[in-house]
């Protein structure tokens, strides 16, 4: 089917109205609803919180429960099963829906499709694929986590011209712009994790915080820790801002060479509704990371400063030919005061 412009235009703003609820919808996916009757918004709401009412209720609730001869658009598809919440189709088909525009399918293959045939079984008419690739965008994090268990994982690195990101002492403060380190606040709050190692937390010992005006969001801070050195509670991770894991071999998994299976660590975390998890880590995390295919997307913060070759590389994995090389794909390229700032992925 061809969409109208119309169709595109409050698709679109069901898009933008799911992002609204981005900080606070935890292991749900973020979703968005408009609703119209003869070509006229008569109601828009999103997700707002874990736990509560859904989009397609939120909006249903604004018109009393009446959509005859309504048309709705859902970024994505009406859940069918009972959770926290009644099933959203449900909803739908009790209001008396015409049609559903919906985005993309529920990514969780044991009910994909199943909010679809409720609605078409009650003769309510049904398009799929409506701006699939934006709604798919939005919530990667939570398809990845619906389809393979794990979050989706995105390394930010700061880093000098010439690739480094500290010096062999730990000194790395600062290698990039004030302007640069207040947007790795937001990114950290577009996050439910952030994940480093026990050696950043010895030599930095960082906050692992938000700490962005006006933004309210305290993601879980994670400490990969294989060899039991995190033992002192003053260590700013243990401060009562944000609450802390962690992970070492008392209660992950541990590989022959006694380092942490970082897939099983993974794995803990999606069980635990993580769907997006920001890697801050030095060399060491990030090359086994990206040896073990376990990241998503790299953000990396690029100051115009050179720290010379004893510096910390930004990567850890000793590549012996030149045919060992890891592409990259640059998705979007940024300045930022003088910083570049890359969005790459691993082709």
């Amino acid at each position: 089917m061809a969409f109208t412009h119309q169709d595109t235009e409050c698709m679109t703003l069901a898009l933008k109205l799911s992002q609204f609820g981005r900080r606070a919808v935890g292991a749900n996916p973020m979703v968005g609803c408009v609703i119209t009757l003869d070509g006229k918004i008569i109601a828009q709401d999103y997700h707002r919180l874990y736990g509560e009412g859904h989009a397609e209720v939120n909006a249903l609730e604004q018109i009393n429960y009446k959509g005859e001869n309504t048309k709705v658009y859902i970024t994505l598809e009406p859940c069918s099963h009972y959770g926290k919440t009644a099933p959203c189709s449900e909803a739908l088909i009790k209001a008396g829906v015409k049609k559903v525009f919906i985005a993309m399918l529920d990514p969780n293959p044991l009910v994909s499709g199943r909010g679809i045939k409720l609605l078409q079984d009650s003769d309510i008419e049904v398009e799929v694929g409506l701006l699939e690739k934006e709604a798919t965008e939005i919530n990667r994090g939570f398809i990845k986590r619906m389809q393979t268990g794990l979050p989706f994982v995105t390394s930010k690195i700061a880093m000098s011209l010439d690739g480094r990101t500290a010096m062999k002492n730990g000194d790395s403060k600062w290698i990039t712009s004030e302007a640069s380190r207040k947007d790795v606040q937001l990114l950290r709050s577009l996050n439910q994790a952030i994940m480093t190692g026990s050696g950043t937390i010895k030599s930095d010992n960082p906050m692992m915080t938000v700490r962005t005006e006006n933004i309210e969001s305290k993601p879980l801070r994670v400490v990969i820790d294989s060899n039991n050195i995190i033992t002192d509670t003053t260590l700013n991770i243990f401060s009562s801002d944000a609450e802390t894991l962690i992970l070492n071999n008392n209660n992950s998994e541990v590989l022959p060479n006694g380092k942490l299976d970082l897939k099983s660590a993974l794995i803990k975390l999606g069980e635990m509704g993580i769907n997006n998890l920001l890697l801050e880590a030095g060399s060491g995390l990030n090359g086994a990371m990206t040896k073990a295919g376990l990241i998503d997307e790299f953000i990396i913060y690029t100051a115009p400063v050179l720290l010379g070759s004893d510096a910390n590389p930004m990567i850890e994995i000793p590549l012996k030919k030149m045919s060992d090389k890891i592409k990259l794909n640059i998705v979007e390229l940024s300045q930022i005061e003088n910083d570049i700032k890359i969005r790459a992925t691993i082709k």
